[in-house]
């Protein structure tokens, strides 16, 4: 992995430039790439983030599984991090999913209201179609793919994070998950972070200041009613930065 020069001059592998810290505390932007474990310790076959990330008492808010890649922020500040990942809270975080097929309004409508998952009934959340493959790198290893059965991909933003949420949402409503990555937590997406697979760098205080003031306690229900609709309109894509959907 190339090295990039930090504003103190000293080159760190895989740290993309930063600057001065909002508090106190550590706040780290990684971009997790596919195979790599959540935690620092490797585990089989599957590298943990210590290869990646040489910063002592910081451990990752959340998970994400070994074959989804995208954001995952690391901390040593356990207040934000029980603010990001307690599922009482529903802090959003977004992500990018390639499924088989192409999910119709019926589909979409029940991604949104919720669907069973393991017995429970998931929480309401955003789903909407992406009209242009979003701008990521090849997967290192590509996608299951069969020539009779095209491919599309989703957004949906939520509020809780059980345990392969995504791939068994998806695959309730008949359109199973080939590949996933977290595109943004909260206010921080990964387009605007200036990260590639495998780097990571320390929040701007303006960025940690936006992160720590969407983690604020919101009234029961807030979740709900953002997620109330569940085919938004698209928006014009602006710049290109983030992708047209319908």
């Amino acid at each position: 992995m190339r090295a990039k020069r930090t504003g103190s001059g000293a080159p760190r592998r895989g740290e993309a430039p930063v600057t001065p810290a909002a508090s106190k505390h550590r706040v780290l932007a990684l971009w997790k790439p596919y195979g790599f474990l959540s935690h620092f310790l490797s585990e089989a076959d599957h590298p943990g983030l210590a290869r990646l990330v040489p910063v002592k008492g910081v451990y990752a808010a959340g998970r994400l599984d070994h074959d989804s890649e995208g954001l995952l922020l690391l901390t040593d500040d356990g207040a934000l991090a029980h603010a990001l990942t307690d599922p009482g809270l529903a802090h959003p975080r977004t992500y990018w999913a390639q499924v088989e097929g192409i999910p119709g309004e019926a589909a979409l409508r029940a991604l949104a209201a919720g669907v069973l998952v393991q017995g429970r009934r998931t929480r309401p959340c955003r789903a909407r179609r992406l009209r242009e493959e979003p701008p990521l790198p090849p997967r290192p290893v590509p996608i299951r793919f069969r020539k009779s059965i095209p491919t599309s991909w989703l957004e949906l933003e939520l509020g809780e994070g059980r345990n392969r949420q995504v791939r068994r949402m998806t695959a309730a409503v008949g359109h199973p998950t080939l590949r996933l990555v977290r595109c943004a937590v909260g206010p921080l997406r990964l387009e605007g972070l200036g990260l590639a697979p495998g780097e990571w760098r320390a929040l701007r205080p303006e960025e940690e200041r936006a992160l720590r003031a969407s983690a604020q306690p919101r009234p029961a229900g807030a979740a709900r009613k953002r997620a109330s609709a569940s085919a938004p309109r698209a928006k014009p894509s602006g710049s290109g930065r983030r992708p047209r959907t319908r």
